[in-house]
């Protein structure tokens, strides 16, 4: 897959260094790979979470953190769309953004 959005990565490594050689691993994992459908992430990923829009949610570093991609199955591309804690993720109302919607 190719992937976009390596910044949000970049920011996120550089304020939760934790995080780093996970969201590492993930990135080139991911860069290996060739999904054409959520079912190809869900084996490999079983605890992600397939959100309207082919937004994805993952877990990273246990529960600590989440990782939010939506996927273009069609020509493999994979766009970083958010990155932060569980409590931050906890705030956003992930099914009204996919749908288009605003977070109020």
């Amino acid at each position: 897959m190719r992937v976009l959005g390596r910044e949000v990565i970049e920011f996120a490594t550089s304020k939760h260094s934790d995080c780093k050689d996970v969201l590492e691993a993930w990135l080139d994992d991911t860069e290996n790979r060739n999904w054409q459908s959520p079912q190809d992430v869900k084996k490999l990923y079983r605890a992600a979470s397939i959100l309207h829009g082919n937004f994805i949610i993952f877990n990273i570093k246990g529960k600590h953190y989440r990782l939010a991609i939506k996927v273009a199955y069609q020509t493999g591309i994979v766009m970083i769309k958010w990155f932060g804690t569980h409590a931050e993720y906890d705030k956003i109302d992930w099914n009204r953004l996919t749908k288009g919607e605003k977070n109020d």
